[in-house]
C-alpha cells in the first residue's frame, strides 16, 4: 500500500521531465524499519504456531490470576499473556510446529516485503522521495498476525506513467512472489475424509473460503479443497492474496486507486470509487447474513477512510502506451484471482 503526503510543492517545471535525485535512507531510518519488521516477524511466527498447533487445549487452560477488584481489571492482560508465553514454550518443545510457524511468518513477509519494494523501487526509479516499508505488527495470537505495510510517498509524482508504475508495481511483485507459495499450499494441503459433524479446512468452525486461483491450481491436480486442512503455506498465500485484492481495489489512494487515476482521469476515479465503495457495502452485509462474518464491513471501513482523502493530480498527465493498457488489463486479472466477497465463514 502506498501514500501520498499531498502538502508537498509539485516540482518546479525544469524538473518535470527529469527525476530528481532523493535521499538514501539514514542508518537510524534503516534501523527503525528493520525494529518493525522484526516484530512482524515475530508476531506473525507465533500467529503461524497457533494455527498449526494441533493440541487445541493449549490455550484454553486457566492459569491462576490475582483475586478481587484488581484480579478482575488483569486478568484479561494477565491470561493473554500466560497464552502467548505457553504457546512459545509449546513450540520449542515441538519443533516441528515452530518450523510450520516460521514458514508461515518467512512466506507472508516474503509476499509483503515484495509488495512494497516494489512500490519503493519505481519510486526512486522516478525520483520520487518516499519512505523504507514500515511494516506492522499485530498483537500476538491475532490473525493473520501483521496489520500490514506501507510505504509513504513524500513528494509528488512527477507523472501519469510514474503513477502507473509505482501504483501496480507493487501488487504485481507481490502476486508473482505468491504464485510458488500458493502452489506449495494447495500441493501439501492434508486431505481429511469428511465425518458427519466435524468442520474441516477451518478449525474451530472458521472456514477460509479459497480464492478463484487456489480453485483452479486444486482443479488442475485433482485436489478436494473442501475436505483440506490449510498449511502455513496455504495461509501465507490466502493472507497474500486478501492483502493484494484489498489494495487493488479501484478506491482512493490505494494501488487499485492510482492505476485508476492514470488511466481513466480524475473524474473517473472519484465515480469508480464511489461505485466500489457501495458494492462492498452491499457484500459486507450479504457475508454477514449468508457467512456470519464480520470481515467485510474492515473492507468498507478502510474504503470509507479512502473516500476522503483527494487523490493528487500528477504533473503530467502523457498518454500511457499500448504496453501499460495491456498491464493494466493483467492487473484486473490478478485482481480476478485474489478477490474472495465472503473471504471468512463462520459456522
Amino acid at each position: 500500500m502506498s501514500e501520498i503526503n499531498e502538502k508537498i510543492a509539485p516540482f518546479p517545471e525544469q524538473m518535470e521531465n527529469k527525476p530528481r535525485r532523493v535521499a538514501r535512507p539514514t542508518a537510524r531510518q534503516w534501523l527503525l524499519h528493520a525494529a518493525l519488521f522484526l516484530l512482524t516477524a515475530i508476531t506473525t511466527t507465533i500467529l503461524g504456531i497457533m494455527m498449526n498447533s494441533a493440541d487445541s487445549d493449549l490455550l484454553s487452560g486457566s492459569p491462576a490470576v490475582p483475586g478481587g477488584l484488581a484480579g478482575t481489571v488483569l486478568s484479561i492482560p494477565w491470561l493473554y499473556a500466560a497464552a502467548v508465553i505457553e504457546l512459545i514454550k509449546h513450540a520449542f518443545a515441538h519443533p516441528e510446529i515452530l518450523a510450520q510457524g516460521l514458514v508461515y511468518s518467512g512466506s507472508l513477509l516474503a509476499i509483503l516485503t515484495a509488495h512494497e519494494f516494489g512500490h519503493y523501487l519505481f519510486c526512486r526509479h522516478y525520483g520520487v522521495d518516499a519512505t523504507l516499508p514500515f511494516f506492522i505488527p499485530q498483537p500476538p495470537l491475532l490473525i493473520p498476525g501483521t496489520f500490514g505495510a506501507f510505504i509513504r510517498m513524500k513528494s509528488p509524482v512527477p507523472s501519469r506513467r510514474a503513477l502507473f508504475d509505482i501504483g501496480l508495481a507493487g501488487p504485481l511483485a507481490g502476486f508473482i512472489v505468491m504464485i510458488p507459495i500458493a502452489f506449495a499450499g494447495v500441493l501439501t494441503l492434508h486431505h481429511v475424509p469428511l465425518i458427519a459433524g466435524e468442520n474441516v479446512g477451518g478449525g474451530g468452525g472458521i472456514i477460509f473460503n479459497d480464492p478463484l486461483m487456489f480453485q483452479l491450481i486444486a482443479r488442475a491436480f485433482k485436489i478436494d479443497l473442501a475436505n483440506s486442512v490449510a498449511n502455513s503455506f496455504y495461509l501465507a498465500a490466502w493472507v497474500g492474496a486478501l492483502v493484494t485484492s484489498l489494495n487493488l481495489m479501484p478506491v482512493g489512494q490505494l494501488d487499485g486507486g492510482h492505476g485508476t487515476f492514470s488511466i481513466f482521469g480524475q473524474r473517473a476515479h472519484w465515480w469508480i470509487g464511489r461505485i466500489a465503495f457501495v458494492t462492498m457495502a452491499a457484500i459486507s452485509v450479504l457475508g454477514w447474513l449468508w457467512h456470519h462474518s464480520p470481515s467485510g464491513f474492515v473492507y468498507v471501513v478502510l474504503l470509507a477512510v479512502m473516500l476522503r482523502m483527494r487523490h493528487p493530480q500528477p504533473d503530467q498527465m502523457e498518454p500511457l502506451g499500448r504496453a501499460r493498457i495491456v498491464i493494466g488489463i493483467v492487473t484486473l486479472v490478478v485482481f480476478a484471482l485474489c478477490f474472495v466477497p465472503f473471504p471468512i465463514t463462520f459456522n
